[in-house]
């Protein structure tokens, strides 16, 4: 008795910002595909009902509004230059509803194991049943699997916990608080801690350049698209001297001088925080040693009696439902050809596993049509097909933008936004694969314009 034959169809896992990208781009063109997700919702860690999302209260978008939306669906008018967590979700949710996207989606079911064979993929879920799939796309998310530091075992009379558990400001009330990590995430904890705890500390192994999320009126973003547009070396001199002007020397407040230079570290935007310790309602600390009985024991010896310790301290990226054979790792990432392609695995695909220094949206609209155009050569172009594979095996792109970025496992796989965009550029060229640009999507509106939240 013959193997039936692998049907055409995609196996897209997760429905959260990209891989509501992939469906409605998967849509225009006409590839059959199935979203498993095992939340009740779409949204990823946007949705706050989520479990096991890191989302807070205070929580708002590091980009703003008018570079960060998806293509052809611009944010509200009514919402401020950086949304909150609860907009952004109305914003997701509001999409879905555009694009009929909900009719795509099976909700409260996990992909809990998949192998492939014969040229495709079965994907096992959580109801039990097993599927064929010709292509997995893995779009799962990097922020659910939580890394603590191997000092948060020690004996300790607070309470240790990683901030991927921390919802409200409240949780704060009473306590002497020590927030450790200064990303983006780790500075807006601190200055909830800042405001509502009784004493408030924060600790950093280096220093950081700290962006205004406002340059002369204008988000930051907004402000460095509008340019001008200067070479990499010349940007980070000119910005370093204007947030010198701006932030004088932040030494002053305690905090390490950066031992890089402006944007060789994903970038921190927050001010508030320089506000807090120029109050005095919260201090900064080196790193942390240990923990010792009531006490935080800092490698420069000094102690602190801490109730809470709360570990901003990054995630571990898993693919937890897929061999891990089937990828090669860097730093704990998956290392990729423009961090969605798996060189000599023509069937596998992920999106979302990397980080960047611009708005997300507008980019995983692009990189969900290369996935699609990939898909489409495999079916229909072998010939496209085999010359696209070969591209992934003899090219590498630079994806830095000439930026020398600081030796962490988090920049193992960092990409700079304008060198990314370059690459897609030149991948769609070699391949004479069509732009995305504005209009590409208005076949498939369902609704007329997003409403503010």
């Amino acid at each position: 008795m013959s193997t039936p034959p692998v049907p055409n169809r995609a196996c897209i896992v997760g429905a959260g910002p990209g891989g509501l990208a992939l469906a409605r781009n998967f849509k225009l063109l006409g590839i059959e595909f199935d979203i498993f997700e095992r939340h009740s919702d779409v949204g990823g860690i946007w949705d706050a009902t989520n479990p096991g999302s890191p989302m807070y209260a205070s929580a708002h978008f590091i980009s703003s509004k008018t570079q960060s939306h998806y293509t052809d669906f611009p944010m509200p008018d009514a919402y401020p230059d950086y949304p909150s967590n609860k907009q952004i979700h109305s914003y997701m949710q509001g999409f879905a509803r555009a694009y009929n996207l909900y009719d795509d989606i099976t909700f409260n079911t996990e992909v809990t194991a998949t192998r492939y064979e014969k040229g495709g993929w079965q994907v096992t879920l959580s109801t039990g049943e097993t599927r064929p799939y010709r292509w997995l796309i893995c779009v799962n998310g990097t922020n659910w699997h939580p890394n603590l530091p191997a000092w948060a075992n020690d004996p300790f009379e607070g309470e240790v916990r990683h901030a991927n558990s921390f919802h409200h400001m409240d949780e704060f009330r009473d306590k002497r608080v020590l927030v450790v990590g200064a990303g983006n995430s780790g500075c807006d904890i601190a200055c909830d801690a800042a405001s509502a705890s009784d004493a408030a500390f924060i600790s950093l192994r280096r220093g950081y350049h700290f962006i205004p999320k406002h340059l002369m009126g204008k988000p930051a973003d907004v402000f460095a698209h509008e340019g001008p547009h200067l070479p990499m070396w010349l940007t980070q001199k000119v910005f370093g001297l204007l947030l010198r002007f701006i932030n004088g020397d932040v030494t002053r407040l305690g905090l390490p001088a950066p031992d890089h230079k402006i944007f060789e570290s994903h970038p921190i935007l927050n001010t508030q925080l320089l506000h807090y310790l120029g109050h005095g309602d919260i201090k900064a600390k080196g790193d942390v040693e240990r923990l010792d009985g009531k006490e935080v024991v800092f490698v420069d010896g000094s102690r602190e009696e801490i109730d809470l310790v709360l570990c901003a301290t990054g995630y571990e990226w898993k693919i937890p439902y897929v061999d891990p054979s089937q990828f090669t790792w860097k730093s704990g990432r998956p290392d990729l050809y423009m961090n969605l392609f798996v060189k000599g695995h023509p069937n596998l695909f992920t999106l979302g596993f990397m980080e960047t220094n611009g708005g997300a949206y507008k980019l995983f609209d692009n990189m969900a049509d290369l996935v699609a155009q990939a898909i489409l050569a495999e079916r229909d172009q072998p010939k496209r097909a085999a010359r696209f594979h070969r591209r992934l095996a003899e090219h590498q792109p630079d994806l830095s933008g000439g930026v020398n970025y600081v030796g962490s496992d988090r920049h193992a796989t960092y990409v700079n936004i304008d060198a990314y965009t370059a690459a897609m550029v030149s991948l769609r060229k070699h391949m004479q694969w069509p732009d995305v640009q504005e209009g590409h999507y208005a076949s498939l509106r369902t609704d007329e314009k997003p409403e503010a939240a």
